[in-house]
């Protein structure tokens, strides 16, 4: 693969930058799961207990919109019809114990069975039931029934997958241990994947091992791409082991987008193989610029920017710790619109809730 600049850091601001428009921060009004105290403090507002947390800036958040709103934003890990561990953004009741939601709306048979979208399916086995409780150390310890083992072998890495990412949406989870029926499990309980010391989203998800590397010498970095089942298009996370990154992940991230899913993963991309960086990223205060050439535009009059190659890099790229907004420019100027007709005069930060229908 080939090797790109690697981002520089500067200290002002780019006078040369056209910011592009900005979506809702992504989980900006999440709230953390509420579990067993006394591992987390909490405190009574309105005759209610309401949690403490942080948001993805370490900002304390006050929970107390969710608690008085009738419903609450969370992302579901569903499987889709590919066998791929893709997020759903869903509207739940308000519940004192989000962590345990979202993992009882994992449970097929359960409340998550009328809301699937076509070809999805839940990916916990049917009566499972759990309990949850986060440690000082922000790893949630979640205890699950013994029905929880009658899964099939093929799917016990969807299942990692999807507990750990659903549950990490949650600012105050950094990872994930599994108890059933109150013992822990070094190994998953049908076909012994480790689990040892937790997982975390560092671990990955849909890991595409399509490409021969030396694991000593590589990283692994999370891209979109698009899938699309009847009329719904989607975005999928998929992890892929790169090559001698050796710092350069913001470069390495885009190379990788360019090139795009493997041709055995029945998976869609937008971007034009010619695109490329023309200069080296800058990393400013948590906004990432990217100066390409004019293959990244998507009609013949290169003026407009796919919407989807927007979506995947701001995706791809606000996955990495300190990155939370994608400015882009062509040719080092930045007056660019979208395939929708829209400005881009800010940054796009990460959305708010991802395959809604919406971006």
């Amino acid at each position: 693969m080939s090797k790109l600049p690697k981002a520089k850091i500067v200290t002002t601001v780019l006078a040369s930058s056209v910011l592009l428009s900005g979506c809702g921060l992504f989980g900006g009004e999440q709230a953390t799961q509420e579990i067993d105290p006394p591992q987390i403090v909490s405190y009574e507002d309105d005759a209610t207990a309401v949690e403490e947390g942080t948001d993805k800036e370490g900002v304390a958040v006050d929970n107390q919109d969710e608690v008085m709103a009738e419903t609450v934003t969370r992302e579901l890990y569903l499987i889709d019809a590919n066998g791929l561990v893709v997020p759903q953004t869903f509207e739940l009741p308000k519940s004192e114990s989000a962590a345990k939601q979202v993992l009882q709306y994992l449970v097929d048979g359960g409340p998550v069975n009328n809301m699937l979208p076509d070809g999805f399916r839940a990916v916990l086995p049917p009566d499972t039931e759990m309990s949850t409780n986060l440690l000082e150390d922000g790893t949630l310890v979640v205890d699950f029934s013994p029905e929880f083992t009658q899964y099939k072998a093929e799917d016990e890495v969807k299942i990692l997958q999807s507990i750990t990412w659903t549950l990490t949406q949650f600012d105050s989870v950094k990872n994930v241990k599994i108890k059933v029926n109150g013992h822990e499990q070094d190994v998953m309980p049908v076909n012994n994947t480790p689990i040892m010391d937790g997982l975390s989203r560092a671990d990955g998800i849909n890991v595409d091992n399509s490409e021969v590397v030396d694991v000593m010498k590589s990283e692994l970095v999370t891209l979109y791409f698009l899938s699309q089942e009847g009329e719904n298009t989607y975005y999928v996370p998929i992890t892929r082991r790169v090559n001698e990154i050796s710092g350069d992940k913001i470069a390495a991230t885009v190379n990788e987008l360019v090139q795009g899913p493997s041709l055995i993963s029945g998976l869609l991309t937008e971007f034009n193989s010619e695109a490329k960086l023309l200069s080296e990223p800058v990393y400013n205060d948590g906004v990432l610029t990217l100066n390409f050439n004019e293959a990244i535009f998507s009609n013949l009059e290169q003026t407009q920017i796919s919407s989807h190659v927007l979506n995947s890099l701001v995706l791809s790229l606000t996955e990495q710790e300190g990155i939370e907004s994608v400015a882009i420019q062509v040719n080092g100027k930045g007056e660019l619109v979208t395939d929708s007709g829209e400005n881009l005069t800010e940054p796009v930060t990460r959305p708010q809730t991802v395959n809604t229908g919406e971006f």
